[in-house]
């Protein structure tokens, strides 16, 4: 007969080791603008899901739409000035 034990100590063990680093919170604060504004966009898409979209839900769908283009954009404008070397004076 074979015993099941349980896999919790194993699985639990390295917990402190799974941790994110610094840089990756950091990284994470940076994208925090575009997470919310895709988390916006989201909402607005779910509240038509069961119902003909009205103009009012239109319009808030291409505003969300809108700013988490332009929070995408940011993000790439950001990392992209942060890579290049020297800048331009």
């Amino acid at each position: 007969m074979e015993h099941i034990v349980t896999v919790q100590d194993a699985v639990t063990a390295f917990a402190d080791w799974l941790e994110p680093t610094d840089a990756e919170l950091d990284a994470i604060e940076c994208e925090m603008p575009v997470i919310l504004a895709d988390v916006e966009l989201l909402d607005a898409q779910i509240i038509t899901l069961d119902r003909t979209p009205t103009e009012l839900d239109a319009r808030r769908i291409r505003r969300a739409r809108r700013r988490a283009l332009a929070a995408r954009v940011a993000l790439v404008n950001r990392a992209a000035g942060a890579s290049l070397p020297g800048g331009a004076a």
